[in-house]
C-alpha cells in the first residue's frame, strides 16, 4: 500500500524540480555552469549537440525561473556571460549525484540502449 509521503502530487518537490529542469539541456547547462560563470560560446562548445535557438531558449527559461543569471557588460563587442544563482547553485549540486551514477553505470546503460535501438 502506497502512503501519501510516498506518492508524488501537485505538492511534491519532486515535481517542482523536474518543472526547473524539464528540457534536454537544462540539467547539462547547470552542471556546466558549477565551475563558475560561462560565456555563450563556452556553454555552446561544452554542450554539444544542442542547436542555437534551444540553448538561447532554455537560458532564457532559466533566468526566468532565478536559478542562472544573466550579466550583460554594456561593451563593444558585447560581452555577457551566465552564472548561477544561489538556488541554481544548489540545484546543481543536487545534479551531481546523477552524473555519478551515470557514470558508474554508463557500460551497463550503454548495453541497455543498444538493445532497446535494436527493437525498434
Amino acid at each position: 500500500m502506497t502512503t501519501s509521503s510516498e506518492t508524488c502530487d501537485t505538492g511534491c518537490g519532486l515535481n517542482a524540480t523536474l518543472r526547473i529542469i524539464s528540457g534536454k539541456w537544462k540539467p547539462l547547462i547547470l552542471f556546466s555552469l558549477r565551475d563558475g560563470p560561462k560565456r555563450y560560446g563556452e556553454l555552446k562548445r561544452l554542450i554539444q549537440g544542442v542547436s542555437d535557438k534551444v540553448l538561447i531558449q532554455q537560458l532564457k527559461d532559466l533566468d526566468a525561473d532565478h536559478v542562472l543569471a544573466r550579466t550583460d557588460y554594456k561593451e563593444v563587442p558585447p560581452r555577457v556571460d551566465y552564472a548561477l544563482t544561489p538556488l541554481g547553485r544548489s540545484l546543481a549540486d543536487a545534479i551531481v549525484p546523477l552524473c555519478t551514477w551515470g557514470t558508474e553505470n554508463m557500460a551497463e546503460m550503454a548495453s541497455i540502449f543498444a538493445k532497446r535501438d535494436t527493437l525498434l
